[in-house]
This record gives C-alpha cells, sequence and structure tokens, in this order.
C-alpha cells in the first residue's frame, strides 16, 4: 500500500489522469434543495470497475449525480477511472484500501486502511474524500473514532436492495428499490456487478417519473461532522411510496 500512494503523491500517474480528467464531461445538474424536493443518494461500492463507465454514461443521460465510495487499491491500479468518476461530477468517499472488516484490524491499520485510500483518491482527483464507508458497512467505536481523526464522517444507508446477491435475478433487486425507497433515501449498489448497471439504467425513469431527484449524499444530507455515523446496515419497514411507470 505504502509504494502505489507513494508512487501516486509523486506524480508518477499526473498525465494520465490529467488526461482521463479532460475526457469526462461533468454532470450538468443544477443545485438542489432537498429540504424542498424528494432527493434519493445513489452510492455504489467497491470501484472502480469495469462497468463503471457504462454507469457513469447513464448518469450523465440523465443528469444524475451519485456517491462512488471507491477501495484504494482498485484506485492506485486504475487512477484513470476514479478520475472519470470526479470528472464526471460525481462525490467520491473512501471505501477502506482492500475492504476488509474493520472491526477486526488493529488500531495502525484501521488508521493505514482509511489513510491510504484517502491519499491516493486526493492524488487522483485533486480532492481528499470526507464521507467514508467500510466494507459491509461494520463499525465500531475505535473505527469511527479514527475515521474522526481523519476528517470522515462514516455513511452507511437506508435501502439495501442486495444486488450482489441477487446479481442473477434483477426483478429482485428492483422489487426492493420499489418497495423501500423515500424521500432522502441513501442507497446501497454496487457498480462491480453489469446486473446492477442494467438495474439503475431500468430504474432512474421511475424515480424521475415519481419526482425525485438524483443528489449525492452531501447534496442530500449536508456536510457531515466528522466521526459521526449516518444510517445502518438493514432495510427498515416498506415505505411502498413509488408509483411504477409502464414498462
Amino acid at each position: 500500500m505504502g509504494a502505489w500512494a507513494r508512487r501516486i503523491r509523486n506524480g508518477l500517474l499526473a498525465a494520465a489522469v490529467g488526461a482521463a480528467v479532460g475526457s469526462a464531461p461533468a454532470a450538468t445538474a443544477q443545485p438542489v434543495d432537498c429540504a424542498a424536493v424528494k432527493c434519493v443518494a445513489l452510492t455504489f461500492d467497491d470501484g472502480p470497475g469495469p462497468y463503471t463507465d457504462r454507469l457513469l454514461q447513464i448518469l450523465r443521460e440523465h443528469r444524475a449525480r451519485a456517491t462512488f465510495f471507491l477501495i484504494g487499491d482498485k484506485v492506485a491500479a486504475d487512477p484513470a477511472a476514479a478520475a472519470r468518476i470526479a470528472g464526471a461530477g460525481m462525490e467520491i468517499g473512501n471505501h477502506t484500501w482492500s475492504h476488509p472488516d474493520m472491526t477486526t484490524l488493529p488500531p495502525q491499520e484501521i488508521a493505514a486502511q482509511f489513510a491510504g485510500t484517502s491519499d491516493a483518491i486526493e492524488a487522483t482527483t485533486g480532492q481528499r474524500p470526507t464521507l467514508a464507508r467500510t466494507g459491509g458497512g461494520t463499525i465500531d467505536d475505535a473505527v469511527l473514532a479514527e475515521a474522526g481523526r481523519q476528517g470522515l464522517a462514516v455513511i452507511n444507508w437506508d435501502v439495501v436492495p442486495f444486488d450482489w446477491i441477487n446479481d442473477a435475478d434483477v426483478s429482485a433487486t428492483r422489487e426492493v428499490l420499489m418497495r423501500q425507497i423515500r424521500p432522502n433515501s441513501v442507497v446501497l449498489l454496487h457498480d462491480t456487478f453489469a446486473t446492477t448497471v442494467d438495474v439503475v439504467a431500468e430504474f432512474l425513469p421511475v424515480l424521475e417519473a415519481n419526482g425525485y431527484h438524483l443528489v449525492t449524499v452531501t447534496e442530500m444530507l449536508g456536510p457531515r461532522p466528522p466521526g459521526s455515523l449516518y444510517g445502518g446496515r438493514d432495510n427498515g419497514p416498506p415505505a411502498d411510496e413509488l408509483v411504477d411507470t409502464p414498462g
């Protein structure tokens, strides 16, 4: 981890990153007041991956913004992909260096998992993340305290459609989204599955038809204090608020 972080910080990948940013048109969504209109924040974990660029294109077509929680070693392996996410106007959060269960790690490794990822993201995009999400959303007092020391607010979720389990059954993912989403939901998804990107392409028109604005976590929740925790790891009671569109 240290070697990759040093290479990125030293600017050895700057040319590739600069080209990637220049080639990714930013989302042009106007500022949204989520206290006055319905908003939802889609979040995508575990990237960047092979389906991220297709997802970015879909989001751009709908003038939608989202938050991507990136894994540090993947940013180091493909900094241009991370730069394209930032260049498309998306928010980027810290998803640890290697996606461990952070609650099982000693303090120095907890710190390294956050710091190495933030270093890589900052060197690649020019912005240091202020949001974090741990692998699986596992959290305890030690992890939360270290996040706070590193200027990170931890964001879990309100809606989890289990897209990694329902990879072969996109209708199940869609059903959870239909039943659970309500105003100001933070939704957990993964851009590491082609089927998840398929669901997003199909579902964005449903959200739009129901008057929802697709925004980032920070746009919807506002700045979060370092060391704070938002959300949980499970779905709450169904909202049954959405009306489906003819398919």
